[in-house]
């Protein structure tokens, strides 16, 4: 059976938007200065340099071993991707940046992918359908929903652009802890699907591929990889259920 989610009072909620504002400035910060030439240890650096400036530790350093602050994933990486000086940004690349914070015994966590110079108009349109599923998924967070209407929102919208929706990796509940119940799929589920309460937190992040959904996980135990090659966008971010709709708490 599955564990039911945490439910977060008014006050705890409070909390995890400041975790998240923290998170929130430093993907703004992060876009700013992701250029050709610019390494992805020197954007896990300014992440982490952000976060502890503003009273908040990064979330995912250490995390199941997991060495960096930030996950860093270029191009046909889709998730989980190590920071390294020896990964420097090229003009036509695009960056998923995912960074988490853990603030006052709470947890923040957001994404963002980001064009490198200049890109195609079909790595343009990735990105810009990534964006919108997820915009579509947050308009379903409504108490008394279901997670399936999240899920739908992003794979109907994603599969009728002519992209697909990862599986094997799906969006979670979070709070004191950074993944607790429930699985936020980005496809629907056959199986039971938790009814949407308020108080909950959700952290929403569809990962989008331009060509099959399939992925793989590289030799470092990490970096997940789009099995054709082809490449991915991700997006995320930490939305409350309240009984006034969603509130979406890491807003860029």
């Amino acid at each position: 059976m599955a564990k039911a989610a945490v439910l977060k009072s008014a006050a705890e909620i409070e909390i995890m938007a400041e975790a998240n504002r923290i998170v929130a400035g430093a993907l703004s910060m992060l876009r700013e200065r992701i250029k050709p030439g610019v390494n992805t240890n020197q954007l896990d650096a300014w992440a982490e340099d952000y976060a502890r400036q503003r009273g908040g530790e990064p979330a995912f350093k250490g995390y199941r071993g997991f060495p960096g602050s930030l996950c860093v994933s270029i191009n046909e990486q889709v998730v989980h991707g190590i920071p390294s000086p020896k990964v420097v940004l090229r003009s036509g690349d695009i960056v998923s940046i995912d960074f988490g914070v853990k603030w006052r015994g709470f947890y923040g966590d957001a994404a963002i992918t980001v064009p490198v110079g200049d890109v195609s108009p079909r790595v343009r349109e990735l990105l810009l359908v990534t964006q919108e599923s997820l915009e579509r998924a947050i308009a379903q967070v409504q108490v008394g929903k279901r997670v399936n209407d999240i899920s739908r929102a992003v794979q109907d919208y994603v599969e009728g652009q002519g992209f697909s929706v990862v599986r094997q990796f799906v969006g979670h509940g979070i709070g004191s802890q950074l993944h607790e119940p429930p699985e936020i799929p980005n496809y629907v589920r056959s199986n039971g699907s938790p009814r949407l309460v308020s108080g909950m937190v959700l952290a929403i992040e569809p990962m989008v591929n331009m060509g099959t959904f399939d992925v793989k996980v590289l030799s470092d135990g990490w970096t997940v990889i789009t099995a054709d090659r082809k490449y991915s966008a991700h997006f995320e971010h930490s939305v409350a259920v309240t009984d006034n709709g969603p509130q979406v708490l890491s807003a860029l």
